[in-house]
């Protein structure tokens, strides 16, 4: 072989290695990109939960992060606590839950329901279950949506969810309601799963939610 094919082949398997690094390269900084509060210490970033500012007086603050495709999974830190999360082995495919207590802030109870391959009545039981005045807090990783009916997409409405009934496959979700409330939570992002304008092959960016929730009072 002359040496000049050699150094083409060369060249040319260089720029190939070169291509693949950079492209994995990009894809990771998307996914770091929105990742800044996973840190095992929420407070080295601001205020509780890594807020740019103090929530009022008689408000949790919290941050949630929905799952990046079904690689990355979803983080719900609420009072500078990190409460659900890949390394706490408590977050799955479907929907990720936490349930508070509306007036003293303590973690209730956690639940991961696969709504891919599981069991839509597990998510119905367990919404049944919750106590009046409770905070709800949930996460969406993968896919949230593929085994949902109409009476688990009316229970997450009556949590003051706007954007459930339009939750479809790999969509992003996240959301902050509460058991008993009256009115549409202000608290919901919601990303739709478009072959045109996902930012991971077959799924959307994943988002993150932030804010101060008020505390329930007698």
């Amino acid at each position: 072989m002359r040496t000049s094919a050699m150094i083409r082949m060369l060249l040319a398997g260089t720029i190939t290695v070169l291509v693949l690094y950079l492209g994995h390269r990009m894809v990771e900084s998307r996914f770091h990109k929105n990742l800044r509060f996973l840190v095992d210490d929420p407070k080295l970033l601001g205020y509780k939960c890594g807020l740019a500012e103090a929530c009022p007086e008689k408000h949790f603050a919290f941050r949630l992060l929905s799952g990046a495709a079904n690689i990355v999974g979803p983080k719900i830190c609420l009072e500078d606590q990190i409460i659900m999360s890949s390394v706490k082995n408590n977050v799955g495919r479907g929907m990720n839950i936490a349930v508070v207590n509306g007036m003293t802030g303590e973690l209730t109870i956690t639940k991961s329901v696969d709504l891919w391959g599981g069991d839509v009545n597990d998510l119905i039981i367990f919404l049944k279950s919750i106590q009046h005045g409770s905070i709800v807090m949930i996460a969406s990783f993968d896919d949230a949506a593929s085994k949902l009916n109409d009476e688990a997409r009316n229970m997450l409405m009556e949590l003051g969810s706007s954007f459930i009934g339009n939750l479809g496959f790999r969509d992003s979700w996240v959301f902050v309601g509460a058991k008993g409330i009256r009115m549409k939570s202000p608290f919901e992002r919601h990303i739709k799963n478009n072959k045109e304008t996902n930012k991971y092959e077959g799924w959307p960016e994943l988002i993150e939610l932030e804010g101060c929730v008020p505390q329930k009072v007698e």
